[in-house]
């Protein structure tokens, strides 16, 4: 598993594009367009889960941040186990960093970005690299 974060807009899936020169047998969900994190009998070789924070985000709407981070345990849990299932497959996570800046006023929102920091703990502890991206330039930090 790779993880992959940074700054929202700072090129995350065009690096992991140009990194995993990703042309086929790719499976792209996009949690900013609220499809579902679920493999449902996926076989290709790589899949990229691209906006982890707009699937935490929804979750956080409806979910208290414990059982955001127990859901998000079982999902990536789901994926590494299909990832190790052969070893040319590749499950790439993508999350953009919500740690910078001011504290959120609104409950839902603060929720969101707890969440988000001990999902992406439990992702990156999980992954055998992890990248930040800033600005499209990586800063591999495992």
């Amino acid at each position: 598993m790779h993880f992959v974060t940074g700054g929202a807009y700072n090129g995350k899936s065009k690096w992991v594009k140009r990194v995993y020169d990703l042309e086929s047998e790719v499976l792209w969900l996009s949690g900013y367009q609220e499809e579902q994190p679920r493999r449902k009998g996926f076989q290709g070789k790589t899949v990229v889960l691209q906006g982890l924070d707009g699937w935490i985000q929804a979750d956080a709407r409806k979910m208290a941040a414990d059982a955001i981070r127990e859901k998000w345990q079982e999902i990536i849990a789901d994926w590494r186990i299909w990832e190790k299932g052969s070893d040319e497959r590749s499950c790439i996570v993508i999350g953009s960093d919500l740690s910078k800046g001011i504290v959120p006023m609104e409950a839902s929102d603060r929720r969101w970005r707890d969440a988000c920091g001990w999902v992406y703990q439990d992702v990156a502890s999980l992954s055998s690299r992890v990248d930040i991206i800033w600005y499209g330039v990586n800063q591999r930090i495992k």
